[in-house]
């Protein structure tokens, strides 16, 4: 009945069903090394610095806080993990350590 076309049949998968499972866990240990990597890894190391960053808070420093405001450090709490920071001559906040983003160099203030 076909003349022009050949019959194709089924062939047996290389290497059985044991192959497919195995690549599989490949695959998933290839995808948990860059999850690890690209995601996992870099965010802890960010958490490190930022508690290094907050450990070593001073009388003295001028820091940035997360809302952008510019201070000086007058006041450091140790066991209600506050600090107070004056914006200027008249005006002070008390903020938490956790929301500073970062210290400034010495005389940054006066530069603003």
């Amino acid at each position: 009945m076909s003349l022009f076309i050949s019959n194709a049949y089924a062939q047996a998968a290389p290497g059985g069903a044991q192959d497919g499972g195995m690549s599989m866990l490949i695959m998933l240990g290839i995808f948990g090394l860059i999850f690890y990597f690209m995601l996992y890894r870099p965010q802890a190391k960010r958490v490190k610095e930022h508690k290094n960053l907050i450990g070593s808070l001073s009388k003295g420093d001028e820091v940035l806080t997360q809302g952008g405001m510019v201070g000086k450090i007058v006041k450091v709490t140790e066991e209600k993990d506050f600090i107070e920071i004056a914006l200027n001559d008249t005006t002070n906040i008390v903020v938490q350590k956790s929301a500073v983003s970062a210290v400034l160099p010495k005389g940054t203030m006066k530069s603003l």
